[in-house]
């Protein structure tokens, strides 16, 4: 199975209709050159390596120590980049790619760089620190100087005053211990110490309740705020800071007074009571400020260059970094074989790409100068390989479509190619009108011409998904337009783009509102609806009528498609039991019933006949027998419907029967007379057909499990058939919706607002109309129609011939590995 379909040839062309032919390769390379030949093979991209070493923890792998040491390059390196976004450097592109770059010295670059960086961060944050102090100092020696020069000025003054004034008020800045009281008894004058430092301004009023508590009113304290917020040193943030000085008595109240501070965080700072000294040290910490600011933006410029240095080199020393992890990640899932001279690869890789991979070993071979070249060779197996298609910008997000219900079996037929077409069209069936189409195509256009600078940049969610999908829109648009002008609708309004209208008024008594009186005059309009319709009584009977038939002409088609596709999975993978009792009766009884209908609508449009089709299609089954009369649209019609009507019938035991019979019989033969076990030494996937294998390949035969599956095939298809059909007709319905919101949104809104011959009224009217267009009809109308398309090509289409249980080929890539955002 691995080699099914054949192919060759260094670059064939890219062909989406069926996977790229894989083989299971594998490769033997010598230990010396085994890092340089994984990096050549990572360049390419084209290997899926098979994991050798499943039972193995990864601490147990061969490697483990050089994924270890690149783990530890990797925290460096995200150290660097912390550091950089910190500083507001960007790192810059990469200016070189040159070979010359080796990770033994860039192992102890970073070292250097990383000792140097935390050693210039510790000193700067130490400095900051001692600066942060300092400023908080010289507060405290201006604020507490303030205070004792206060008191003293006021303690002078009332010295100068008589006895007379001892009975008076005292204010806040009266000594603490008058003169007079001191003499009174000079045994009993007591020392009183103080605390001076700073506390957070919102803590400050607790601080002073807790004081007061804690001595019972022993105490006296002076707060002063500070105007500008202050970084604490310890925390490193701006706080809003209150300058305090607590007098106490005592070595108790002290040691209270300390532990409180230290409860509330408060910085404490020693002051001179001496006036003379507390000058001194104002002007020593002000010299001192002014050293420690130099340092510190020395230090500071030294890091920015150290920084930006590193940012010049950063992404090259990452994009290397992840390179060898990544290459000594592969080298993990190789086995190494007993000599421990050489390592055994398995993988998957295209056909196509056989000689590229070879040429690649050569090289690593020459580069690595290893006497022995590695060893290239292809496996049998009955494993089901990856799925692969060489996609391009344009066919990428159709492929995306197709993917998210499942990945397509191994070389069966895609959807995809299909889709590119199909997808759109349904869509615009949906959502035609021309001056709709015409915005939506702007905006695609716009994505369109803006795909270099988006696709390097890191966009949201929604936006990545818009603009991954530009192509799609693109198509969506164009396909929009062709719709738009085949129903005439241009925001709704009809233009006579084409021609003059094949109608005109009987006398000057017609009115524009209806058929009546209404004569052909001139040639029938040439393409599309004519827009005498819009406006008419006789529009929406007219135009439910047209799209409601195109629809179900639509759907038939398409589902026909999908049976004749599982026709050619059939031939391809020589598969003749589905040809006979699959894709045969499936034909017979869509086609026996909707087929049937399909061909009665055109011949209705043809003739011109009043037939009513649904009295034709209830009748052929309720009573098949029964003339048709008027019904009639072609000779022995009713003979041909109990034709087509017994072979539907017969067409539902005919795919429910002879499959689980005949895979039985099949079974049977092919296992006759095998009394054999494999050999212990065969390899497992030969035996086991592999987690993604299909049921071709399972050892036991459950006749009851196959004849259930058939069963439920055949009811799901039998009803799907009916069911399908009917889902189509959202197409007419959307259409009906779309072009309804768009008339009412221009003539209850814009010819309303226009009506009223006022510019503020009509303003408002055109921005109304303009959000409403926007908002319901461009996102939400669009939204609505892309799903439902959706829905159509995942369950009434792919369901006729998709299996889709099969995997992405997931190649070991340089390529995609630069891409992943880790």
């Amino acid at each position: 199975m691995a080699e099914h379909g054949g192919g060759g040839g260094c670059c064939p062309p890219m062909d989406l209709f069926r996977s790229e032919p894989m083989h299971l390769i594998q490769v033997i390379i010598p230990i010396e050159s085994a890092r340089l030949t994984v990096s050549y093979l990572g360049d390419i991209g084209l290997i899926q390596f098979k994991d050798l070493n499943v039972e193995k923890s990864p601490f147990q792998r061969t490697y483990a120590g050089q994924i270890k040491r690149c783990a530890e390059l990797a925290r460096k390196l995200r150290f660097f980049k912390d550091q950089m976004s910190k500083a507001d450097i960007i790192p810059s592109g990469k200016l070189d790619t040159k070979a010359g770059l080796n990770l033994d010295d860039l192992e102890v670059n970073l070292g250097d760089l990383e000792a140097e960086l935390v050693e210039i961060n510790a000193n700067s944050e130490k400095l900051q620190r001692g600066y942060n102090e300092l400023v908080e100092y010289k507060l405290v020696l201006q604020k507490a100087g303030e205070f004792f020069k206060v008191a003293q000025s006021s303690a002078s003054e009332h010295q100068g005053e008589g006895s007379s004034h001892q009975g008076a008020e005292e204010s806040l800045e009266t000594p603490l211990l008058n003169d007079q009281e001191s003499t009174v008894d000079q045994g009993k004058q007591v020392k009183l110490g103080y605390i001076t430092g700073l506390v957070a301004k919102e803590k400050a009023m607790a601080f002073e309740r807790i004081l007061f508590r804690a001595t019972r009113g022993n105490v006296f304290l002076r707060q002063s705020s500070v105007d500008e917020a202050v970084t604490d040193p310890s925390s490193g943030e701006k706080v809003q800071k209150s300058v305090f000085v607590v007098f106490f008595s005592g070595e108790r109240a002290k040691s209270k007074i300390l532990k409180i501070c230290e409860a509330f965080g408060a910085n404490r700072y020693p002051f001179p009571e001496d006036l003379s000294k507390q000058a001194q040290m104002i002007t020593e910490v002000s010299g001192r400020l002014s050293e420690l600011k130099t340092t510190i933006d020395t230090g500071l410029v030294h890091r920015t260059n150290l920084l930006e240095t590193i940012a010049k080199q950063y992404e090259q020393w990452n994009d290397l970094v992840r390179k060898e992890k990544s290459i000594y990640h592969t080298l993990n899932m190789l086995s190494i074989d007993v000599t421990k001279k050489c390592l055994v690869a398995e993988g998957w890789s295209p056909i196509f790409a056989t000689q590229q991979i070879q040429e690649a070993l050569q090289q690593a071979t020459i580069d690595a100068k290893s006497q022995v070249g590695a060893i290239f060779q292809v496996l049998h197996t009955k494993e089901m390989p990856p799925t692969y298609f060489r996609t391009n910008k344009f066919t990428e997000s159709f492929q995306t479509i197709v993917d998210a219900y499942g990945v397509a079996r191994y070389q069966e037929a895609n959807p995809g190619v299909y889709t590119v077409v199909t997808f759109p069209f349904l869509f615009a069936v949906m959502f035609g009108d021309w001056g709709h189409g015409i915005c939506i195509l702007i905006a695609a256009l716009f994505l369109i011409l803006k795909e270099k600078k988006y696709s390097s940049q890191k966009l949201g969610d929604i936006m990545e998904m818009t603009f991954g999908g530009r192509y799609v829109i693109f198509l969506m648009a164009l396909f929009s337009i062709y719709t738009g002008l085949i129903y005439n609708e241009f925001f709704s309004v009809p233009f006579e783009l084409f021609s003059p209208s094949a109608y005109a008024c009987r006398d000057d008594a017609c009115s524009e509102a209806t058929t009546i009186g209404l004569i052909k005059v001139g040639d029938t309009y040439p393409f599309g609806v004519d827009p005498v319709w819009h406006g008419s009584r006789s529009e929406l009977p007219f135009l439910n009528s047209l799209k409601m038939k195109m629809s179900i002409l639509l759907g038939v088609a398409q589902m026909n498609l999908g049976i004749v596709l599982s026709f050619f999975n059939a031939i391809y993978f020589k598969n003749s039991v589905n040809v006979w009792f699959q894709f045969i009766p499936q034909m017979i009884f869509l086609n026996g019933l909707f087929g049937y209908l399909s061909l009665l609508i055109i011949l209705k449009w043809i003739t011109g006949s009043k037939a009513d089709l649904y009295h034709v299609m209830i009748y052929m089954f309720l009573s098949p027998t029964d003339d048709l009369a008027e019904n009639e649209l072609f000779p022995n019609q009713k003979t041909v419907q109990l034709v087509l009507l017994l072979l539907s019938l017969i067409a539902v035991p005919w795919m429910l029967l002879p499959k689980p019979f005949i895979l039985k019989a099949q079974h049977n033969r092919t296992h006759q007379g095998d009394s054999y076990v494999a050999l212990e030494g065969t390899d497992e996937s030969l035996v086991e057909g592999g987690h993604h294998g299909s049921h071709d390949h399972e050892e036991e035969f459950e006749f009851s499990e196959v004849f259930v599956h058939q069963l439920i095939h055949t009811i799901e298809f039998v009803l799907g058939a009916v069911s399908n059909t009917a889902s189509y007709l959202r197409l007419w319905a959307l259409s009906l919706a779309h072009s309804e919101l768009s008339t009412v949104f221009y003539e209850k809104v814009l010819l309303l607002a226009w009506g009223y011959n006022n510019v503020i009224i009509l303003g408002v009217g055109i921005i109304v109309f303009v959000f409403a267009t926007v908002g319901v009809l461009l996102v939400m109308e669009t939204l609505s129609a892309f799903l439902h398309a959706l829905r159509l090509h995942w369950v009434e289409f792919q369901n006729k011939f998709y299996e889709g249980d099969g995997y992405k080929f997931a190649p070991f890539s340089f390529a995609l590995l630069v891409n992943e955002d880790e």
